[in-house]
């Protein structure tokens, strides 16, 4: 995953753990693609004091993911919901013959719509 993705998923985890100045700058520089000069003449701060504040924003979130996981452990299960929706699927197209256990095909519908409900809770 690319540094600024990164950093922009870990702003939604831990953003509100940083200070609002922080979170802010943050903000502007990945998600609003504003330039640390631009960003410095909104907060009347030099260009340096923007990067300091980035910087050290970026290392509290980055040391925070490393001791909670939030992110790594949200982007396995929507992996994982992925997965399953597809299992599911199968397993439903597999059962759709003459003779096959209704239940089954019922359960697998079930499977996709709670899978389908992890996916839409991100």
């Amino acid at each position: 995953m690319g540094k600024n993705l990164e950093i922009a998923l870990l702003l939604d985890f831990y953003g509100e753990i940083l200070t609002e100045k922080q979170r802010n700058m943050v903000d502007y520089y990945y998600n609003d693609d504003l330039s640390l000069a631009e960003i410095a003449e909104n907060e009347g701060i030099t260009r340096q004091g923007v990067r300091d504040a980035i910087k050290r924003a970026e290392a509290q979130m980055l040391e925070l993911e490393e001791r909670l996981g939030l992110s790594r452990r949200f982007r396995c299960i929507c992996e994982d919901a992925e997965l399953i929706m597809e299992l599911a699927d199968s397993i439903r197209r597999d059962c759709d013959f003459p003779g096959a256990p209704r239940d089954i095909g019922q359960r697998a519908e079930e499977i996709l719509r709670l899978a389908d409900k992890l996916q839409k809770e991100e």
